[in-house]
């Protein structure tokens, strides 16, 4: 599948550590590197957990195809109406290659 429909478009990247980025994909390559802009990481904290959630600007990130576990388009509206450092919910697991 091409990602060549998400180019200029708001996406958010799951990675193989399970970490959550969501940027505006500048572009790509065949080994499905990516380089987003204004990137920022959104670490979600579980219900229990003490620390707030929160957001890490990046600015400017590339993103190794080898750790690319999805990349979906955000529905911008949507994204915005959210208030992200209110936001709990279950930690996602990593991805381990064999």
């Amino acid at each position: 599948m091409s990602l060549q429909h998400y180019v200029n478009k708001k996406v958010l990247v799951m990675t193989s550590d399970s970490r959550t980025l969501v940027g505006t994909m500048l572009s790509y390559d065949q080994m499905t590197n990516l380089v987003l802009s204004e990137t920022i990481e959104r670490i979600i904290r579980p219900p229990d957990d003490p620390e707030p959630s929160s957001e890490i600007p990046h600015g400017l990130y590339l993103i190794r195809g080898d750790n690319v576990v999805v990349v979906g388009l955000v529905d911008e509206e949507l994204d915005d109406s959210i208030s992200w450092l209110e936001v709990r919910g279950a930690v996602i697991g990593g991805v381990k290659h064999s």
